[in-house]
């Protein structure tokens, strides 16, 4: 399936950095955030993108006009008599095929998402995300739940990824409970989609797609969650960059854990 990445929006909770180049450009290990999504869904066998830019597009399209494998990939050097050999180890780009579309600078999520619909092809299902969020999600298990429910739009269900309490009062305000959140019954959208092509005919001019273009799913029954019990980071504040970066420098970073046939865990 082809997969859009919304890639346009302003980031501006991450302070200076977004000053110089779009969030989904911000470094996660050495490497864009960007690259690390790409990398998952390309592990999965999904390897056709399609960019949704606007804010600062051109740092996307110079980066991987410029890409340079020897430099951002392990490889071999080998020199003998013969000259000097390089093998690389891995060769993330050569699979992929990246078309790069300008969806406008201030065009909302929906917006966008309608903006590339040509470049769909006849493709009647296709994968979404943002720019800015990581999973070990096992993508093939949602592809499959969301054939198995026949909707139009299918997207995964997280628990909230920061800590706060929950705190209910009666009428005269006083405190009932206070409740952790991590273990309540509370999720979020986590941002990773399935989308029939039928999602396009929902979306009208100044729609926000997990606002009015998802009321008019649900008001349809046409709009399932997937819920997801594992790693969801996403990278609003410079805290989560900080969180995220930890878990790469550790080896521990579960999105790059996956394994093949659906299971999360070491791969």
């Amino acid at each position: 399936m082809k997969v859009v990445i919304f890639c346009g929006g302003y980031g501006v909770r991450m302070g200076e950095e977004t000053r110089r180049i779009p969030k989904p450009m911000i470094d996660i290990g050495g490497k864009p955030i960007l690259w690390h999504i790409m990398r998952y869904y390309s592990m999965w066998g999904h390897d056709e993108f399609i960019l949704c830019l606007g804010y600062k597009g051109e740092v996307v399209k110079q980066f991987f006009l410029s890409y340079n494998g020897a430099l951002l990939n392990d490889f071999v050097l080998d020199r003998d008599a013969s000259g000097t050999k390089l093998e690389l180890l891995s060769r993330d780009l050569d699979k992929w095929r990246i078309t790069f579309v300008d969806t406008g600078l201030n065009a909302t999520i929906a917006e966008r998402l309608k903006a590339v619909e040509p470049h769909l092809g006849d493709d009647e299902t296709f994968l979404a995300t943002y720019g800015d969020g990581l999973t070990d999600a096992p993508l093939a298990r949602v592809i499959e739940s969301f054939h198995q429910h026949q909707k139009i739009a299918t997207f995964l269900s997280v628990r909230p990824p920061f800590n706060a309490h929950i705190v209910s009062t009666d009428p005269e305000g006083r405190v009932v409970s206070v409740e952790d959140m991590s273990r309540s019954a509370i999720r979020v959208n986590g941002g990773f989609f399935v989308f029939k092509r039928a999602i396009m005919d929902m979306i009208e001019p100044g729609d926000e797609l997990v606002e009015e273009t998802f009321e008019r799913l649900i008001a349809m029954g046409e709009l399932v969650a997937y819920p997801h019990e594992g790693f969801f980071g996403p990278m609003d504040t410079i805290k989560d960059r900080q969180r995220l970066e930890s878990l790469h420098e550790s080896g521990q970073a579960p999105w790059w854990k996956l394994t093949p046939d659906g299971e999360d865990g070491a791969g």
